[in-house]
């Protein structure tokens, strides 16, 4: 409910963008994010800058050159999350999100029942990826047989 106290508790006007990390996030996925490996120089980034970064691509869903200048730059917040995605770090983030969420809402940490429509069964049955594949070959070959493709084949 939007009460006082919840809409202080979500108001974004103080932060650079809208996607930046409050404090409290802060804190949050800080414990989720590894520690610099040992040995080697140290670590010279601000891990909370390229997450502010990261969210803000997320977030407005712009392209990775379009990341503001006062942001880390765009090569450096997509090393961190291909690094982060590679190494599980993206989805030990969002399980401890998801957990502390159900927590919140008085539901226990994991689900303990799931609904599957009679749709999903029958197309778990047929095995969905493969019938997605021949329907669009169907549509490749209606294509290339129609009169006014090219002669010339494109090389992929």
């Amino acid at each position: 409910m939007w009460t006082a106290e919840n809409r202080a508790r979500y108001d974004r006007s103080k932060l650079r963008y809208p996607s930046d990390l409050t404090d409290a996030e802060w804190e949050l996925a800080r414990r989720e994010i590894p520690r610099a490996k040992r040995g080697g120089n140290k670590r010279t980034v601000n891990e909370r800058e390229v997450l502010n970064g990261l969210m803000y691509v997320l977030g407005t869903g712009c392209q990775w050159r379009a990341i503001p200048k006062d942001l880390p730059p765009r090569s450096t917040v997509n090393f961190y999350f291909c690094r982060w995605q590679h190494d599980g770090t993206l989805d030990r983030l969002h399980h401890a999100l998801y957990v502390r969420c159900r927590e919140q809402a008085g539901r226990e940490a994991s689900p303990t029942a799931a609904i599957i429509d009679s749709q999903s069964v029958k197309s778990a049955e047929k095995g969905e990826r493969r019938s997605i594949g021949q329907a669009s070959m169907a549509a490749r070959r209606s294509k290339a047989r129609s009169g006014t493709s090219s002669s010339i084949r494109k090389a992929c």
